[in-house]
C-alpha cells in the first residue's frame, strides 16, 4: 500500500503548472489577514485558570468565519478554545494561525510561563506507563532488531487513516473522520517498510521535567528534548526530538512532534505521525510506529511463545479423500517431490522443478514416479491407505486424523524416494498436513505432508498431487467457462481496488469508497460514476473466449480473452476499462491479470464473491499486488 503513485505525482505536477499559469481570477483570493495582526490580546488570548495556574486556556478572538489553528505544547488543535493542563514549571510557546481565503496564516510565536509543578497532572496512568512515574525513566525500542525479529507486533510499523486515534484502535470511541482504515503488515513479507537493524532507544523520564532522549542509531543522530501528554485526547507533543523511526519515513513527515498515542500498556506503545501528502507523493495517512519496553525486550524468551502453526485449516480427511467419493489416489510430485519448511509452513528452498535440486538433495525420477498414496475414507476421521514405495512395493493399513491435521498411521512407515531421502512418519507414526495448493476453482491440486524433525524447528515435507487419470479426467478450462461464460460483471463501487501481499491478505482501502475527498488520487465521485457505467460480459466464440465490455458508457466488443489455467491468469487483447488509471497500469490494461483468492474467492463462488484480479503494481515490491474487484451485475 505504501507505493509512489506515479499518476498522482504527475497529476500534482500538472495541477501546479496550471495554477502557476492561470489568470489571477482563478486563485483562492488575496490573504485578508496579515501575520502581524495575529497577536496575543487582539487575535487570541492566553489565560491561566484562577484556581489552578497550571491549567491554561487558549481562546481565539477572531471572527467565526476563520478556522483557528493552534500549535501548542500538547499538540495541534482547531477549536476556538483549547484547555491545556501543564504539569511542569517552565516557559511554553504557542503559535496561533487562521485559515483565510488565500491560505493559512500564522502570527509570531507567543509565550506563557508556568511557575510551579502540579503533580496531579502526571498521576494519570499514561504518564506512569510511558515513563515509569515521577522521578523515574523508561526506555523503549522499535519492535524490529538487527535479525529482523519483531517480538510483539507483526512488524515495526502499521498504517492507519487520518481519522483513526486511540478510540478506534482500542474500541473506546468513534473515528475522528470518515478516513478510518488500517493495514498491519508483517515485516517479513513487507521488509521494504524499513531495513532490519539496531534502531537505538528512546527514553522518557520525569526527572525535574518531562524529558526525552532519543538515540537514532540507524539515522546517526541523537536528540534531547521535552514532551507533554494530553491524557484526554491521547496526544503527545515532543519538542526538539523525534520518535524512533526508519530512514524511508524520515523525509516524508513535516511535524514529527505532533503525535497521536494509539495504544499504551506497560510493555507496548504505538505512536502515530502524519505522512505529508506533498513530501511523500501519496495521500495523507498515519505512520504508526510500534514500540516495546526495555523490560519486555530484556525478558522476552522465544521458548515462551507458542510454536507457529502451518497455514492449513481444512478438513484433513475430506481433503485427502474428497467429499463426493470416499477414495482418492495421490502421486508424489515429479516437479517438487520434497523440501523443508519452517514451523509456519514456509518452504525453505525455492525449488520448482527437478533442475533446482542441488547435488546434496538427490532427485531420482524413476523412484519418485512410482510413489503413490491411495486413501479410502471409512469414517469422519478414519480410513484405509495403501502406499506404493519407490520400488513399487505396497504398504497397507488404516489411519486416523486429529484436530492438528495429523494423519496417524497404524504403523511406522519409511521408504526411500531418492538417494538418502526417505518418506517417513514420525516415531508417533504421524505425517501432518502442512499446506495445500488450489486451482482457480478452489480444488486442491497439491498437498504437502510433513514430518516434524525431532531436534530442529522444521519439517521435511513431501508434495502429493492427484494422480492423473486415477480420479477422473480433468478439463482445465471447464471451471473457467462455468464461472465466466454467460455472466456479466461490473467494477465493485464498494470495494473498487486495494493493495495486498501475494497471499491476498492485508489491504487498506476497505471503507473509503463512500468518501470522495480523502483519497482523490484513487477514488472520486467521477470515478464511481464511471465504474457504475461499466461492465464486461464473457462468451464463447467457437473455441475462443471473448468479452464485450462497456467502458464508462462506450462499447468495446469482441475482446479476445486468453486464459492460462496453470498460471491462473486472464489476458485481454485490449483494455476493457480505460476510465481509471489502475487498469491502465497493467500493460495498458491487457494484463496478464492474476485471478485472486481474496476473502476465499475462487471460480466456484463468483456469484457471491465476485472476481479479484491483480498484478505486480511495483517491480520494486514483488511481494505486493495491485488488485481490482468485479462483482456480478
Amino acid at each position: 500500500m505504501n507505493k509512489i503513485i506515479k499518476f498522482f505525482a504527475l497529476l500534482f505536477a500538472w495541477t501546479a503548472l496550471l495554477s502557476s499559469c492561470s489568470p489571477e481570477e482563478y486563485s483562492l483570493g488575496n490573504v485578508d489577514v496579515k501575520p502581524e495582526e495575529l497577536v496575543e490580546g487582539i487575535a487570541f488570548k492566553i489565560e491561566h485558570d484562577a484556581n489552578n495556574p497550571n491549567i491554561v486556556y487558549l481562546t481565539s478572538l477572531m471572527d467565526a468565519k476563520y478556522t483557528p489553528l493552534w500549535d501548542h505544547p500538547q499538540g495541534r488543535s482547531q477549536e476556538k478554545k483549547v484547555t491545556l493542563k501543564i504539569p511542569f514549571a517552565g516557559v511554553y510557546t504557542v503559535k496561533f494561525g487562521v485559515e483565510t481565503r488565500g491560505g493559512v496564516v500564522y502570527g509570531a510565536p507567543a509565550t506563557f510561563s508556568v511557575d510551579q509543578m502540579y503533580a496531579e497532572f502526571i498521576s494519570n496512568e499514561m504518564w506512569t506507563k510511558l515513563t515509569g512515574g515521577a522521578g523515574q525513566e523508561k526506555t523503549w525500542y522499535l519492535d524490529l532488531d538487527e535479525n529482523g525479529l519483531s517480538r510483539y507486533f507483526l512488524g515495526p510499523m502499521y498504517f492507519y487513516g487520518t481519522g483513526d486515534w486511540w478510540g478506534t484502535v482500542n474500541g473506546t470511541g468513534p473515528a475522528l473522520s470518515s478516513d478510518s482504515w488500517n493495514w498491519q503488515p508483517d515485516w517479513k513479507s513487507n521488509s521494504w517498510i524499513m531495513p532490519k537493524g539496531d534502531y537505538g532507544s528512546m527514553t522518557f523520564n520525569l526527572k525535574g521535567g518531562a524529558n526525552v532522549i532519543v538515540n537514532h542509531s540507524m539515522l546517526n543522530k541523537s536528540q534531547t528534548g521535552t514532551f507533554n501528554i494530553d491524557v484526554d485526547n491521547k496526544t503527545m507533543r515532543m519538542n526538539d526530538a523525534q520518535p524512533l523511526h526508519g530512514a524511508p519515513q524520515d523525509g516524508v513527515v513535516v511535524d514529527w512532534g505532533n503525535i497521536r498515542i494509539m495504544s499504551l500498556t506497560d510493555n507496548t506503545m504505538q505512536l502515530a505521525v502524519l505522512r505529508d501528502e506533498v513530501l511523500s507523493g501519496e495521500g495523507p495517512a498515519l505512520f504508526v510506529f510500534n514500540y516495546i519496553s526495555k523490560d519486555f525486550k530484556d525478558n522476552w524468551v522465544p521458548g515462551n511463545q507458542p510454536d507457529p502453526e502451518p497455514p492449513y485449516e481444512g478438513n484433513a480427511n475430506d481433503d485427502l479423500t474428497t467429499t463426493t467419493s470416499t477414495k482418492k489416489t495421490w502421486s508424489l510430485s515429479l516437479n517438487t517431490p520434497y523440501n523443508w519448511a519452517n514451523l509456519k509452513g514456509e518452504l525453505l528452498n525455492a525449488w520448482t522443478k527437478p533442475a533446482d535440486y542441488p547435488g546434496w538433495a538427490p532427485y531420482d525420477a524413476t523412484m519418485i514416479s512410482k510413489v503413490a498414496l491411495e486413501l479410502d475414507k471409512t469414517g469422519d476421521n478414519a480410513g484405509s491407505y495403501k502406499f506404493t514405495d519407490g520400488n513399487g512395493n505396497n504398504i497397507s493399513g488404516t489411519y486416523t486424523t486429529d484436530d492438528k491435521n495429523n494423519v496417524i498411521f497404524d504403523k511406522e512407515i519409511s521408504f526411500a524416494i531418492s538417494g538418502g531421502i526417505s518418506l517417513a512418519t514420525t516415531a508417533e507414526k504421524k505425517l501432518r498436513i502442512i499446506s495445500t495448493e488450489k486451482d482457480a476453482t478452489g480444488n486442491i491440486t497439491g498437498i504437502w505432508l510433513g514430518k516434524k524433525d525431532p531436534s530442529k524447528d522444521e519439517y521435511l515435507v513431501f508434495k502429493f498431487e492427484p494422480k492423473a487419470g486415477a480420479n477422473g479426467p480433468v478439463d482445465p478450462m471447464a471451471a473457467w467457462k462455468t464461472a465466466l461464460v454467460g455472466k456479466t460483471f461490473k467494477p465493485d463501487v464498494n470495494y473498487f481496488a486495494d493493495w495486498v501481499v501475494t497471499d491476498w491478505t492485508g489491504g487498506w482501502t476497505t471503507g473509503i469508497f463512500g468518501d470522495y475527498t480523502s483519497n482523490t488520487w484513487l477514488w472520486t465521485e467521477a470515478f464511481r460514476d464511471a465504474a457504475a457505467a461499466s461492465s464486461i460480459k464473457f462468451y464463447m466464440d467457437g473455441n475462443v473466449m471473448k468479452a464485450d465490455a462497456v467502458d464508462n458508457g462506450t462499447a468495446r466488443n469482441g475482446i479476445v480473452v486468453d486464459v492460462d489455467p496453470t498460471a491462473k491468469t486472464l489476458t485481454f487483447s485490449e483494455n476493457p476499462f480505460t476510465f481509471h488509471w489502475v487498469y491502465s497500469n497493467n500493460n495498458s490494461g491487457k494484463g496478464p491479470w492474476i485471478l485472486g483468492a481474496r476473502d476465499g474467492a475462487n471460480l466456484g463462488n463468483v456469484n457471491t464473491k465476485g472476481i479479484y484480479l491483480a498484478y505486480i503494481a511495483d517491480p520494486g515490491k514483488p511481494n505486493e499486488y495491485g488488485m481490482v474487484h468485479w462483482v456480478i451485475k
